[in-house]
């Protein structure tokens, strides 16, 4: 067994969100990564695909995810599956929103007509 505390070290600050790296490969899981991701009021994550599966949990605030052209609204209480490879945004929408993410270890990311394989630091 493995406790993982969230640490300055392995927590990622971007325009958008801060995310805290939890279960990973690094810190002894072998299967799934975990990570806590908080996004401020009226933030969102720029347009992206990932090429894992990915459930977000949202703890608090509500989370407006798109997911090409769909959007749904999540909060505590829900769970937002999000398919691998799916273009996606999300957005902290009425004020500040966390949320538990988990999916399989590894995973890059890519921007649409832009850059692709970009390692995800929180995953590995």
């Amino acid at each position: 067994m493995y406790v993982v505390s969230e640490t300055e070290q392995r927590t990622t600050r971007t325009p958008a969100a801060d995310v805290f790296a939890l279960a990973a490969p690094s810190q002894g899981s072998v299967e799934i990564a975990t990570w806590r991701v908080e996004i401020g009021a009226g933030s969102a994550t720029p347009v992206h695909s990932i090429d894992r599966e990915q459930v977000w949990m949202p703890l608090s605030g509500v989370f407006e995810v798109l997911v090409g052209d769909r959007a749904e609204r999540v909060g505590a209480g829900q769970a937002a599956i999000l398919p691998a490879g799916a273009v996606r945004r999300v957005v902290a929408v009425g004020g500040a929103a966390e949320a538990l993410v988990a999916m399989g270890v590894g995973g890059t990311a890519a921007v649409p007509g832009g850059e692709s394989g970009i390692p995800l630091p929180w995953a590995q």
